[in-house]
């Protein structure tokens, strides 16, 4: 079986840290969103993918290449144009000659896909789209089924004496040639909203594999901070501290000051420099060349690559992406920096800011 990766958006709910860097790059745990699609699909012995690019497309062609360093196979097909979900797999549609896997790029599970494409071929389906549980169903689009998993409605973001049930469109699917012969060329075309109902309607075989199974969509900071919380705490069966137990992991060549304190559980990359008295509590994740200089603080936050710290500096439940720096005695809470930010001496960055890249903040 093939896959297809949407991994063309903008990724706007996440700026200022997708403006100069593609969603599908966005470092978790210091590796990029993507390598965990890739690896969990050649864990699964899918090996064959297109990747469905636009915005940005280069750092994603620049780092994957041909996908041999992976042991998989990569293709790229680019959007001139923003197409959709459907049309993007459409633009892909010379790559699909068999059933294939398709899926959202926001998306990060650990849904057995080897198991959802026995279910597929079982039920002789054309279309099998995967369902997750979540709490609050009102900001998703619901699927109802039949007791044999059978779909039988779509209802996009319900109001809340519409729910019937709380299972939510997952965003990965496994679709038949068949599905892309009915999805115009060259057109902005979705499959939720124009491509599943047209099948619903045509009275074609359309399924749910539903999976209680680790999911959660990326776009938005809070959630972005939330999969680092859980991969950290050992929620995810796709990163583990020794069973889930608290751990600080280090990269090489890093220099840590005999008083500095990590509680963790924290990841921190290659080359960096811990000062003295730094501490560093909760859940963080440092970047390789990143510089926390004497007594700073750095609590439940993430930073990217080379971010430089100096003395005395106060950071908490923040994102800071590459090249930043930050001065000394400033505190920054429930923040997000851009790329090449530079926040001054002694300021304060208020909660809910977003930074945007190349800002100086004095």
């Amino acid at each position: 079986m093939k896959a297809v990766i949407l991994s063309g958006g903008f990724g706007t709910r996440l700026r200022p840290l997708t403006i100069n860097t593609p969603k599908s790059m966005v470092p978790v745990l210091n590796i990029p969103f993507l390598e965990y699609f890739i690896k969990r699909l050649k864990s699964h012995k899918v090996s064959d993918i297109a990747l469905a690019v636009s915005y940005l497309a280069e750092p994603i062609k620049d780092y994957f290449g041909d996908g041999s360093r992976f042991d998989v196979k990569l293709s790229y097909t680019v959007e001139e144009t923003p197409l959709g979900t459907a049309g993007a797999v459409k633009n892909a549609g010379g790559f699909i000659d068999g059933p294939t896997l398709v899926f959202n790029g926001d998306i990060f599970t650990d849904l057995d896909l080897t198991a959802m494409m026995e279910n597929h071929n079982q039920n002789k389906a054309m279309l099998t789209i995967a369902l997750t549980p979540v709490e609050d169903p009102t900001s998703y689009g619901l699927v109802e089924t039949d007791n044999r998993n059978r779909i039988l409605r779509f209802l996009e973001k319900p109001n809340p004496d519409e729910i019937t049930t709380n299972m939510i469109n997952a965003g990965t699917y496994i679709l038949e040639p068949e599905v892309i012969s009915l999805i115009p060329s060259q057109t902005n075309c979705s499959f939720e909203r124009d491509i599943f109902p047209l099948l619903l309607r045509e009275k074609k075989d359309v399924f749910a594999y539903p999976a209680d199974c680790y999911w959660i969509d990326i776009g938005k900071p809070e959630n972005y901070f939330q999969l680092h919380y859980d991969l950290l705490n050992g929620k995810s069966n796709q990163y583990r501290f020794n069973n889930g137990k608290k751990k600080v992991v280090t990269g090489t060549h890093c220099i840590i000051h005999p008083s500095a304190q990590i509680t963790g559980p924290a990841v921190i990359g290659n080359n960096c420099v811990i000062g003295e008295d730094v501490k560093i509590n909760g859940s963080v994740v440092i970047g390789s060349n990143c510089q926390i200089s004497n007594n700073s603080v750095v609590d439940d936050s993430i930073l990217w690559n080379s971010v430089h710290v100096e003395p005395l500096a106060r950071i908490k439940h923040t994102i800071i992406a590459n090249n930043s720096h930050i001065g000394s005695g400033s505190t920054i809470e429930e923040a997000v920096l851009g790329n090449n930010a530079i926040i001054g001496y002694g300021q304060h960055v208020k909660a809910g800011r977003l930074v945007s890249p190349n800002t100086i903040v004095n």
